[in-house]
Parts: C-alpha cells; sequence; structure tokens
C-alpha cells in the first residue's frame, strides 16, 4: 500500500513539473533584452510561417479597408489566420513556448476572428482599421519581448 501512495506522489510531482515547463516554455536570455524561445529548425520555420501569414493578413485587411466598400477580402484574410488556423501547430512545440508568447498569439487568432465578423456584420472600413490597429500592438508587443532562435540541441 505504501508503494502506491509512493507512485502517486512521484507522478504528481513529474506532472506538476510537466506543467511549470508548459507554463514557462524552452527560453534563454537574449542578447537584446528579449526573451530567445529556443526551437528546432522546422519549429522556427513554422512559427516564422504563420508570422509572415499575420503580415499577408494584415495587408490584404488594409487594401480592402481603404479600397472601397467591399470588405468581403478583408472577412476572408482575417479568416484565413484565425482561431481554426492553429490547429495546425504541433502541441510539441506549443509546449516549448512560453506563456506571454502563447497568449498573445491565442489573443491574435481571436481578434483576426472578431475583426472579421465586425467587417461582416457592420461593413464600417474604419471601425475595421482601428480593430486592425489594436490587433497590430500584440505583434509589436511579441517582437519587443520575444525572438526565435534554433538550438541545435532540441
Amino acid at each position: 500500500m505504501r508503494w502506491c501512495w509512493t507512485l502517486a506522489a512521484l507522478l504528481a510531482l513529474v506532472l506538476a513539473l510537466l506543467a511549470y515547463l508548459f507554463l514557462l516554455g524552452i527560453v534563454a536570455p537574449a542578447s537584446d533584452g528579449r526573451t530567445a524561445v529556443l526551437l528546432s529548425t522546422e519549429e522556427r520555420d513554422l512559427v516564422l510561417k504563420e508570422m509572415r501569414a499575420f503580415l499577408a493578413a494584415t495587408q490584404q485587411i488594409l487594401a480592402a479597408a481603404t479600397g472601397g466598400e467591399d470588405l468581403r477580402p478583408a472577412v476572408q484574410a482575417a479568416r484565413a489566420v484565425g482561431m481554426p488556423a492553429r490547429e495546425d501547430i504541433p502541441f510539441p512545440l506549443v509546449a516549448k513556448l512560453p506563456l506571454g508568447f502563447k497568449r498573445l498569439g491565442l489573443d491574435t487568432h481571436r481578434r483576426f476572428d472578431q475583426l472579421a465578423l465586425d467587417a461582416e456584420q457592420f461593413g464600417d472600413p474604419q471601425q475595421i482599421l482601428q480593430a486592425l490597429g489594436e490587433l497590430l500592438q500584440n505583434c509589436v508587443g511579441c517582437h519587443a519581448a520575444y525572438r526565435i532562435e534554433v538550438s541545435s540541441t532540441l
């Protein structure tokens, strides 16, 4: 009976450690004062691909919101990088990201979804531009706090 309690305590300790590492991520101090997120080459490429998709969607939304009354391209662009897009990110990669990075990423996906809904429902280009400006604060904040580095040990 005693070994059951020992095993349960050991399991609880391992789970607590894994949860802590999930929140912390795999990071190191960067030379420029930011936090370096340490990833493999493939993981880095995937994160940068997602960031480029955010940037491309932003350009398409700006073009639609400043180009006239048709906001359908803005809706399509925003939806393409909304919450369903995050499902393509493998869990082992997510586990390596620090909690602040994860929060900014999830909020960015959610804001793109909300922008798409607002564009559909209200059709107000000025509102879309304002929402996009607020969304871009996530991008600026993330790039100010984090940088991606390839770690050869991963």
